[in-house]
Parts: structure tokens; sequence; C-alpha cells
């Protein structure tokens, strides 16, 4: 068994969509970045590239490519899944923190857990979420940013072999 952690922080803007897990979330800002700035996701991927000792998301989508420009994090969590599969590797299981003082998030996590099970191609189970404030203190509390980390597990598939 392998075990990745993965962390991600993009700054709220004005004329922005506020996209976590996949999820449109109805909101006065949203994330500045080069594809849709999906922090959650972006968390995610790194941990399960860590994990695999696959690099991270930097390495895989680049900022300076024209073609990740406002992407959906969906499509890229896809391609990391195929990553995962061709290198030996499927999830045991996925846990991720949102950390942002508005808006609520709790709403929304069940379609997050959704879009992000089917992207990987793995059970709902094997996927928490879960969000928290910083009580107004920090960059994330005073609203400036959200930030996500993530942890996973992967195990071999395919041919076993001792790590």
């Amino acid at each position: 068994m392998r075990v990745g952690m993965g962390y991600d922080v993009h700054k709220l803007t004005e004329d922005r969509d506020l996209i976590l897990g996949g999820v449109n979330i109805p909101w006065e800002k949203g994330l500045l970045g080069h594809s849709d700035a999906d922090v959650l996701i972006h968390a995610i991927m790194d941990a399960l590239l860590g994990a695999a000792a696959l690099g991270d998301i930097g390495k895989h989508f680049p900022d300076t490519d024209p073609a990740y420009k406002g992407i959906s994090s969906v499509k890229l969590l896809v391609h990391v899944a195929g990553l995962l599969k061709e290198n030996g590797y499927a999830v045991g299981n996925i846990d991720a923190t949102i950390i942002a003082q508005k808006p609520k998030m709790a709403p929304h996590i069940p379609k997050m857990r959704e879009n992000i099970a089917q992207a990987l191609g793995i059970d709902i189970s094997q996927l928490n979420i879960k969000a928290t404030t910083e009580e107004g203190l920090g960059f994330t509390g005073q609203g400036e940013g959200i930030s996500s980390q993530a942890i996973c597990s992967l195990y071999r598939i395919g041919k076993l072999e001792e790590e």
C-alpha cells in the first residue's frame, strides 16, 4: 500500500465561477487559476500522483500550456485515474478537507463525492469530503482564498510486488 497527500490553494476573485469537486457553487466570487481552479480536485490529484510517485499536477498539466486554460478539473482527474491504472495502482480511499470561511459547503458535498467517485471509477464509500472554516483567521478565514488538503491510499493491481 502507498499513501499520498495533496494541498492546493487559490485566490478568490470577482467574475469567476466557484467550482469545487466539479460543482458550480453559487457565490459572489470564484477561484482564480489557469484551469477552473478546483482546489479540492487539485489536492486529490496531487495526493494520488504523489502516492504513485508520478510527480504532481504541475508536471502533468502545466499552467503554461494553453490546452489547460479553463479546463474542467474533472477531466484532468479522469486522466489521473488512467495514469494510476497504467502504472498498476487502484485507489484504496481518499479523505479530503475544504478550508473556506464561506460559502457553506455541506449542501454541495454529496454531489462533489458523486462527481469525484465517478471520475475515478471508485465506489463513493471510498471517498470522504469534509469542510471547515478558519474561524476568521488567515487568508482563508478572511475570505481571500480557499484551500484544500487530501490524503489517499493506493494499492497494487495486477502483478503483486513488495513495496
